[in-house]
């Protein structure tokens, strides 16, 4: 009954979709019967589940869904069915678009109801379970060596202890085999098997467990029943091993003793952290990690490869120290040098380029810590920052410890962490402010995934929904509620941290449990928190963790002791961020070539095998500057710049405004006017004048016209000492917004003036200046009358701005000294985006390194892209436009850190002629950025 209109409906939604485009229309008097009984049946079905669900003993929030989705099924089929009589009568294709429309959703449905469905009479995890990872960790010969065990300390007499562990084996494989009927998600039967109260009375039909009576014992009958038999458990799945049963058979005859601990189903990583002996093992180097790198290698009879040559390796060490490539100057010098030492030395002084260093490691902080410029929250004050104290920090290689105790007891600068999005609208109980600090907490900085627990008890892990909410009471102003599936318990969460054995946290206020909290999470003791970090530290270098994924600390390590030791050495070193990413870098480990998976799946195995660094995409921000370094600047304005004081401009434009709505300016002529004096007793030793504009601009000061330009990219810097004069002064700018609907337009300006007494005139571009939308001829003279032109828009100062700091836009600055602007000091924008740099609405601990199709479309037709390399193209052609060869030789050294061979040369001959065009420049700078060997490393 609950099958039948299962098969109806999906085979009349396939038999509809092989009628589209008028084709096999013959199916329609067959899609029309099946969709009536179909529904008839639903019908059915529905009346039959809900008589099951009374006579039964189901309960919880899966029966409740399960009924809504069914009963939802019923009535969508009926609505199709409708549909379906009224085209089938009078041939309305309105109605056959409905009949489409509709029975698409009664599918959708029934999928929701048939997987409820399914949760409810196999186990929730009835699909997961076909896999082999999801197998029991106790086997059948676990349980028999158990046994054995139990028996023989039976013949003197069981501790305790004994006891206490017996019981909680028995309880394991209830979880693995009988909750999924007898839980408190659905009692069939009356029974559950949950907690020692319930599972003592038993069910409907009386207890089920006799202490120290095995053999009168109702659930030993049962197990023991054949397969075949009505009463036999488990009715479906599985059938118990002869092994489980007689340990099962075994407790109960032991008196039926349950212990007070919780059961552990999945396994729990120790807290507590001791600092491993180094094995005695022959090793290329006596490198701390090098050695216990050789003996995993000798206990998988595994040689050690070759290490990567000097090309290889610095690149590598480049990319993952400062995110950067190396220079062909820097890589000539690299391989010149016979100092045998030179690759320490390279480690320690990229890691000593204090700013690079910080600004490449700034994305992986602000995807651990869900940190960023903009986004989610922003607009509403719902999130704050913690930029200036994360850079900060990276410069000042502040202790980890440190670090730590700052987010969790914070300062205004740091508080942004815990503080969560404040989400506009509703949002349910697992996504509020304190449940999001507590998870946030437990992801990065523990390892640990406190989400599913943080809506009912967790089905990955240990956690339960109780230890959730009193984590996140930790940061609760008054008690919260308990709320399981989003539904209010009635109880109230008691303040606990997830580790007890590490602090108790009971204080009045918040401020003062965050105290207790920091306290407890940094001390030694919590060997987690630094085995986390060690970890991910050890993933960003070598592309996966020692524990994969790197958010699942209580999975098994490929190496227990180089994990350990690496954590303990970095609480002996003073938890020392930079000093741990070098001796990891500095191993002969790290120096071994990269190793490539086609099965992604491998790398995240408890099987998995190490052989050396996993071969890595670039990230976002790496591919980003690496373009910027090839081609040419990709980002001249940053939004985010803690080194540059901003000059205080504003980005102007005219106020537009349209049924009392400021609106976007409209393309087309603005016209901007700005009067200043200067004394007259001083005389002007310099003066300049900054400017940019979206998109084009024509300077006129004192009625001289100064210059003019287009692009925001470009700043453009005029020496005006001989136009201005003592006085007043006019300074007017005609403006002109690009393209065919509105968008954003502006203009920057910065004036600085210097004169013979060594003091400072500034004037900005600020609300003080006058716009219009037209003018007359006159508008640059002084005599022309502005008092009817009105105040103008101002977009901000610039960091604030859509356009961003430019870094060109200093005073006294040579602009072709000025770096670009590192990807990761950059609002996330579509480029990026599509790149995979993420949105960190939520902690980011992996980027997938896959390419994407999304990323594909990118980088073959994106307009972003495509622009980049045009302007560059630009630049590389005017400098080597009679040249093809040189400019082959450059772009491959800049780009790959090497030479073009000889076939690579000719190729790119042919390709690119005698005198390259435009064009060809852009086709052979794509094609050298497409090749694995720029993108990976």
């Amino acid at each position: 009954m609950v099958h039948f209109p299962i098969g109806l409906l999906v085979t009349a939604g396939l038999f509809e979709l092989l009628t589209t485009k008028s084709r096999f229309q013959g199916l329609r008097e067959g899609i029309y019967w099946m969709l009536i009984l179909g529904a008839v049946s639903a019908v059915l079905a529905t009346i039959m589940g809900l008589i099951l669900h009374n006579v039964e003993s189901f309960g919880g929030d899966l029966i409740e869904n399960h009924e809504k989705s069914g009963i939802a099924t019923t009535i969508l089929a009926l609505i199709t069915c409708m549909f379906a009589h009224r085209y089938h009568f009078q041939k309305r294709g309105s109605a056959l678009l409905w009949q489409r429309i509709f029975l698409v959703i009664t599918i959708l449905s029934l999928t929701i109801a048939g997987h409820l469905g399914a949760s409810l009479t196999h186990g929730e995890d009835y699909l997961s379970s076909a896999f082999p990872s999801s197998e029991s960790a106790h086997s059948s010969t676990d349980h028999a060596e158990k046994l054995t065990v139990y028996q023989t300390k039976a013949q003197v007499n069981l501790s305790e202890n004994d006891l206490n562990q017996l019981n909680l084996d028995v309880r394991a494989i209830f979880a693995h085999n009988c909750y999924q009927c007898h839980s408190k998600e659905k009692s069939k039967g009356g029974l559950i098997l949950q907690n020692e109260e319930m599972a003592m009375i038993g069910g409907d039909s009386g207890p089920v467990i006799i202490p120290g009576k095995a053999s009168e014992s109702e659930i030993i009958r049962r197990l023991k029943l054949p397969r075949n038999h009505d009463d036999a458990m488990p009715p479906k799945g599985k059938i118990l091993p002869e092994e489980e049963i007689a340990l099962i058979e075994f407790w109960i005859n032991q008196g039926a003793h349950w212990a007070d601990e919780d059961l552990k189903i999945f396994r729990e990583a120790p807290l507590a952290l001791g600092k491993p002996k180094i094995p005695n093992v022959n090793s290329p180097s006596q490198d701390p990690i090098d050695l216990l790198v050789s003996d995993y290698f000798q206990k998988q009879k595994q040689p050690w490869p070759e290490t990567v040559n000097d090309d290889i390796f610095i690149r590598r060490a480049y990319l993952d120290a400062i995110g950067l490539l190396p220079s062909t100057g820097e890589i000539s010098r690299f391989k010149a040098d016979k100092n045998a030492n030179k690759r320490e030395i390279l480690i320690d002084s990229l890691l000593n380029d204090t700013h690079n260093y910080a600004q490449h490691w700034l994305s992986f902080w602000n995807d651990l810590l869900r940190n960023d410029y903009t986004g989610t929250g922003f607009i509403t004050g719902g999130r704050e920052q913690i930029s200036d104290w994360l850079y900060q920090s990276l410069t000042d290689n502040k202790p980890y410890n440190q670090m730590v105790r700052e987010l969790l007891n914070p300062e205004p600068e740091s508080r942004g962490f815990i503080k969560g999005i404040q989400w506009r609208g509703v949002v349910n109980a697992s996504q509020r402010t304190e449940m999001q600090a507590a998870q946030n907490i437990s992801q990065s900085l523990l390892g640990l995934n406190l989400k599913c627990a943080s809506c009912h008890d967790s089905f990955i892990s240990n956690l339960t929904l109780e230890q959730a909410y009193g984590f996140a009471n930790v940061f609760a102003d008054s008690a919260l509620e308990i709320h399981r599936c989003d539904k209010p318990t009635g109880r109230m969460a008691e303040t606990a941290f997830l580790y007890p054995e590490l602090g108790t946290i009971d204080a009045k206020e918040v401020k003062d449990r965050l105290t207790e909290l920091a306290n407890a999470v940094v001390q030694p003791e919590n060997g987690r928190l630094y085995r986390t970090i060690v970890n991910r530290l050890w993933a960003r270098l070598f592309g996966r963790g020692i524990i994969a994924p790197v958010d699942e600390m209580d999975r098994l390590p490929w190496n227990q002791e180089l994990l350990d030791w690496l954590a303990a050495d970095f609480i002996e070193h003073g938890y020392d961020l930079k000093r741990t990413i070098g001796i990891i870098m500095k191993s002969q480990a790290y120096q071994l070539p990269s190793v490539g998976y086609e099965n992604i799946l491998e790398i995240n195995s408890e099987n998995f095998l190490f052989h050396g660094p996993i071969r890595k995409r670039l990230s976002a921000e790496q591919f980003a500057d690496a373009l910027s370094q090839v081609v040419i600047p990709v980002y001249p304005a940053v939004t985010f710049n803690p080194l540059d004081k901003e000059i205080p401009a504003q980005w102007i434009w005219d106020d537009e405004i349209e049924v009392d709505r400021r609106v976007l300016p409209k393309p087309g002529e603005r016209f901007f006017r700005h009067s200043f004096s200067l004394d007259k007793n001083k005389k002007i030793e310099s003066a300049e004048i900054l400017i940019s504009a979206d998109h084009q601009f024509s300077l006129f000061l004192n009625e001289d016209k100064i210059g003019e330009g287009t692009g925001w990219r470009n700043v453009y810097r005029y020496q005006v000492n001989e136009n201005l004069k003592s006085g007043e002064n006019l300074l007017a700018i005609k403006g002109i917004n690009d393209g065919d609907i509105p968008n954003p337009a502006g203009i920057l300006l910065s004036l600085q003036i210097i004169d013979n007494q060594g003091d400072t005139t500034m004037v900005y571009s600020d609300r003080s200046w006058v716009s219009a939308q037209s003018a007359s001829d006159d508008w640059t003279q002084f005599s022309f009358d502005d008092s009817d032109w009105k105040s103008v828009r101002s977009f901000g100062r610039p960091l604030r701005s859509p356009w961003g700091q430019l870094l060109a836009f200093k005073h006294g600055d040579n602009e072709s000294t000025i770096s670009f602007g590192r990807a990761s000091m950059v609002k996330l924008d579509p480029f990026q985006k599509a790149l995979g740099r993420p949105s960190r609405e939520n902690v980011t601990t992996s980027r997938d390194d896959r390419a994407t199709l999304l990323q594909a479309l990118e980088l073959t037709n994106g307009d972003f892209f495509n622009e980049v390399i045009q302007l560059g193209a630009e630049k590389w052609k005017k400098a080597y436009e009679e040249n093809p060869e040189v400019f082959i030789e450059e772009l491959y050294m800049k780009a790959l850190g090497r030479k073009a061979n000889q076939k690579e040369k000719k190729i790119a001959l042919n390709l690119l002629g005698e005198h390259p065009g435009q064009e060809e420049v852009e086709d052979m700078i794509w094609a050298v950025l497409m090749l694995p060997e720029f993108q990976v490393y």
